[in-house]
């Protein structure tokens, strides 16, 4: 019998405009997602929440009128791949005259300030306030939003270490593009050295089992987030989270050589939410199920 637990979809969908289904939270990125059909104008309103600045994202072409603080900022078509910025406790209300799909990332003060820290490489003094609410047109703001809306379909094979990568490179594009720090002052990340290395493989073989976020992993090198990825994938390669599936698989192929684990605890053992969400990464980075690599493997091995 193949048991599935229970998974949450990765992004909420949104019952009310800029209103997320989850709690906030005041030390990472939330984020939700608002669907409109279109098929009548809608009109919608929402009061801003004091402790956190809004990021939609627009996934889809749609026209509309955009009042932010009592001011109309729009009134027309608005093109898929904009953002927008509400700073904190600002009023804002739209009416939407075409279907809309946007993404809605919630950011708090020490998500910015960490952004701010690892690109300027110095602390702001205070708190940090994005106060230009005109749209904005980035075409790699763009590519990352749309990284964020294949979470909806396939949030489970690309786990919560991946939509927290590209939240946190969504926040401090933003934030370096509203400082607008010269270009000659800005640094490329250095590699990560080796010993940094050894210690993040040696953190995520112990704790494979566990939902280990980016935060933990870049903690175990005594880096920030932001830092810590940046250099990690200049000396490897490879992206934190995909560091992580690879350590989760090895580990699983490992374990399917001695025969004696079903599939579910393979899965749980290796930090998989289910057999299916292990079943979909496994196939995706060997090119066959479980279950048939187990088949080949245990066969080769008998005719050694």
């Amino acid at each position: 019998m193949t048991l599935n637990l229970p998974t949450r979809p990765p992004i909420d969908l949104e019952d009310q405009w800029r209103s997320p289904v989850s709690d906030l939270h005041a030390h990472r990125i939330s984020m939700s997602r608002w669907l409109h059909p279109g098929e009548s104008p809608l009109e919608v309103s929402n009061e801003g929440n004091g402790a956190f600045h809004c990021i939609g994202l627009n996934l889809k072409c749609t026209s509309l009128i955009f009042r932010h603080a009592g001011r109309r900022l729009l009134h027309g078509r608005v093109p898929a791949g904009v953002a927008q910025i509400t700073a904190p406790a600002t009023r804002v209300s739209a009416v939407f005259e075409s279907a809309m799909d946007v993404l809605h990332l919630f950011v708090p003060q020490r998500a910015l300030a960490e952004c701010y820290e690892d690109r300027f490489h110095r602390p702001h003094a205070g708190d940090i306030v994005l106060d230009d609410p005109r749209l904005i047109r980035d075409p790699a703001l763009e590519r990352l939003g749309q990284a964020l809306a294949v979470c909806r379909t396939e949030g489970a094979a690309l786990g919560n270490m991946f939509i927290e990568s590209v939240s946190l490179a969504i926040v401090s594009r933003l934030v370096a593009r509203h400082f607008a720090l010269p270009a000659a002052r800005e640094r490329e990340p250095s590699a990560l050295p080796q010993w940094r290395i050894d210690r993040v493989a040696e953190f995520v073989d112990a704790h494979l089992a566990q939902n280990i976020s980016l935060a933990d992993i870049a903690s175990s090198t005594g880096l920030t987030r932001m830092h810590f990825a940046a250099q990690f994938r200049r000396a490897t390669g490879m992206r934190p989270h995909e560091f992580l599936l690879q350590k989760r698989i090895e580990r699983a192929q490992a374990l399917l050589r001695t025969s004696t684990h079903s599939m579910l605890d393979v899965a749980l053992c290796c930090g998989f939410r289910s057999q299916a969400h292990f079943t979909t990464v496994f196939k995706r980075l060997v090119g066959a199920t479980p279950k048939r690599w187990q088949t080949i493997s245990l066969d080769h091995a008998t005719l050694r």
